[in-house]
């Protein structure tokens, strides 16, 4: 049978709003983004979220919600020019149709600060509505006026069982999809093509494509999707990983528990048998950086400077270099010295602030920028550490209600020794001015 030429991924975009998997919490009943495309009360927004998790697929609905004309461009393939084309025409439409027009923009992270400019004063001025879709985190990618003028909606990574669902869609449906092919997928082989997807629902719909194709009909007529047949059409021999997520998060574990026992070489196994089967590296490289702080913590500072390093190679190089990237940090902080001090600290803390409530700020320590504020006592008693010998003083600094709480004993290993000391003499200095 010939092979379709329009890719199955874009085949199989949703075309109805109740299509779309995973994101209810952007357009389930009675939320924002949902309620905005049924009144047509349409605004700015940036959709963060990782790849094929449905940016595009959103934007898409919702000029074909809005029934306004739609501009889309890459910010890899396009510039300022092209975006001047653009405004000019939307400034047609607009004298004409009275219209917005909705200007789709892919990857605006790659667009500089000037590029970015660009696009305020017909955002402003209400000429284009303005969708802008990152992988990276706005906060740090995109201009502050922009911010400002937009909505930022965080998508969510397509769980194991949203991507069965668009994968069943896909083998089901004749029309758009595989059905005309009489596919049977295994089940375990659906779940290879998932793994494997790292919860991009486009690399999944390809994936699932290249081995419905590869596979040759039987005498039945019917191709058989195996999991060996998988292997082969990918070029990838995977290895079996719980569909449920419970070997995702047995292998986690497994390396959590071997880094903080400071086994090397079984943290090393754990480390590519998730690596191996197809885990997200960047999952590994965020539990990398919690380990650091949860039970490598205050005895060894630079773990953390470790564990963030591997996570941002990953971001900036990919495989397969910065799989050794990994590796290096796994082994850092499975031979460094551990202390779960901060950890106990933190759910100590979080535990006095539940019970405790929102304690008013003692007046000594409020900010007093008004002089409303410094009659009422804001900042008034301030001790400034800098103006005594060694920069310590005695003041509180707690609320009255929970004054001495003690959240965070450092213990007697590795830096946290020096950090013990010096609150010691902290507290020894306090002591001496009673």
């Amino acid at each position: 049978m010939e092979r379709k030429t329009t890719p199955l991924a874009t085949r199989m975009r949703p075309e109805r709003i109740e299509d779309i998997v995973g994101q209810d919490h952007l357009l389930g009943p009675s939320r924002a983004l949902r309620r905005s495309l049924e009144t047509g009360n349409l605004f700015s927004v940036i959709f963060w979220g990782p790849p094929g998790s449905g940016k595009t697929t959103i934007a898409k609905l919702i000029a074909q919600y809005s029934n306004c004309p739609f501009e889309s461009f890459s910010a890899v393939l396009s510039g300022v020019k092209e975006l001047r084309e653009v405004i000019d025409s939307a400034k047609r439409t607009y004298r004409y149709e009275r219209k917005p027009t909705i200007l789709f923009v892919d990857e605006i992270h790659r667009f500089n600060k000037a590029q970015q400019d660009a696009f305020l004063p017909h955002v402003e001025s209400g000429l284009i509505i303005l969708i802008g879709a990152t992988t990276q985190n706005p906060s740090f990618e995109i201009i502050p006026p922009l911010l400002s003028r937009a909505r930022v909606m965080t998508l969510k990574p397509l769980h194991y069982k949203d991507m069965v669902i668009i994968l069943n869609r896909a083998i089901e449906d004749k029309k758009r999809g595989l059905g005309d092919l009489n596919l049977e997928v295994e089940r375990d082989a659906l779940q290879v093509i998932v793994n494997i997807s790292y919860g991009d629902a486009r690399t999944a719909l390809n994936n699932l494509e290249s081995a419905s194709y590869f596979v040759q009909p039987d005498k039945d007529n019917k191709r058989v999707v195996t999991r060996a047949a998988v292997a082969l059409a990918l070029n990838k021999k995977p290895l079996m990983y719980d569909k449920d997520g419970e070997e995702h998060y047995n292998l986690i574990s497994a390396l959590h528990k071997s880094m903080r026992g400071s086994d090397t070489q079984a943290s090393l196994y754990w480390l590519y048998r998730m690596l191996e089967a197809g885990e997200d590296p960047l999952f590994i490289g965020r539990r990398l950086i919690r380990f650091a702080s949860e039970d490598v913590g205050l005895a060894d500072p630079k773990a953390l400077e470790i564990a963030l390093t591997a996570y941002q190679a990953w971001e900036r190089v990919g495989p397969p270099e910065a799989r050794l990237s990994l590796a290096q940090a796994v082994v850092y902080l499975a031979t460094a010295p551990k202390s779960n001090s901060l950890y106990v600290a933190e759910r100590s803390v979080t535990r006095e602030i539940e019970e405790s409530g929102p304690l008013p700020v003692p007046l000594h320590l409020r900010n007093a920028p008004t002089r409303l504020m410094k009659e009422m006592g804001y900042g008034k008693g301030y001790i400034y550490p800098h103006d005594h010998p060694d920069g310590r003083i005695r003041q509180e600094y707690f609320p009255q209600e929970v004054k001495k709480k003690i959240f965070y004993r450092p213990s007697g290993r590795a830096f946290e020794k020096e950090i013990r000391k010096k609150m010691t003499e902290k507290k020894k200095l306090e002591d001496s001015d009673k």
